[in-house]
């Protein structure tokens, strides 16, 4: 990454999302796009409001979930102190933000491809479904707790062919597991290529199924970081030889068969 894309950008929009306006809801984050010379889904970005001064020292790491000439929007959950300040932000507010971060999904344009989604894992899915050239040979899962109008599924499934469940007591949990086994067994016999991203207990999921059938999975990490680019060491992992590797640089997409969860 380039000096010049670190820069301070303004805020565009902050818009809640769906019935998302109580704790735990979504917002969607529309920022300047700061004269990229271009992102890939996957990738993500750093950013720290300016307003926060020296209250809050650490930047946060969010998936790009789309973005044009204009524009980079991300699709932020508010879970803690820092999504929560960053969901007050208003439109003129001066944010610093580097990015395009990390690597990005494998694209097979004439293979069919399975996006696994937990949840804000849905987040880099919206820009895959736009920048892909065959939407036809895409299909979308998606589990979830929040209502689903929280989420860009709508606007998915328009494009590409999509199914959801919503995790409501413990039992579906069980119903959600059966259904991904389902669905990465069939793709795994097609030689489909599964895409995945979600909580650490999604991906572990995923991969143990990809393992059993062999399919060819991508898992997207979701650890915490500070700096974004390999120097604070917070967000380090194992890869499949039990090498640390920064998540940050090395990610945040992994081969299922190539990391430790």
């Amino acid at each position: 990454m380039s000096l010049r894309n670190c820069r301070n950008v303004k805020v565009l929009e902050v818009s809640p999302v769906g019935q998302s306006k109580t704790a735990g809801g979504f917002f969607e984050l529309r920022l300047e796009n700061p004269d990229w010379d271009g992102w890939k889904p996957g990738q993500f970005v750093m950013i720290r409001p300016a307003s926060w001064e020296l209250d809050m020292l650490w930047a946060r790491p969010f998936s790009i979930s789309s973005g044009d000439k204009a524009s980079v929007s991300l699709l932020i959950q508010a879970v803690g102190r820092g999504t929560k300040r960053i969901s007050e932000l208003k439109a003129g507010d001066t944010v610093a933000m580097w990015g395009p971060l990390g690597n990005s999904f494998a694209v097979e344009p004439d293979i069919p491809t399975l996006l696994l989604a937990g949840g804000i894992g849905i987040a880099p899915f919206r820009g895959y479904v736009e920048q892909h050239p065959h939407p036809e040979n895409l299909a979308l899962f998606l589990a979830h707790r929040l209502p689903l109008d929280c989420y860009p599924y709508e606007l998915l499934s328009k494009t590409v062919s999509s199914r959801c469940m919503l995790e409501a007591k413990p039992s579906d949990l069980d119903c959600i597991i059966d259904t991904m086994r389902e669905l990465i067994r069939e793709y795994a016999d097609k030689g489909g290529l599964v895409l995945s991203c979600g909580p650490t207990p999604f991906m572990r999921t995923v991969q143990r199924f990809a393992g059993e059938f062999g399919a060819r999975a991508q898992v997207s990490l979701e650890n915490r970081m500070a700096c974004g680019v390999g120097a604070c060491l917070g967000c380090v992992t194992k890869d499949g030889e039990g090498h640390h590797v920064q998540v940050c640089t090395r990610g945040p997409v992994f081969w299922a068969d190539k990391v430790e969860l």
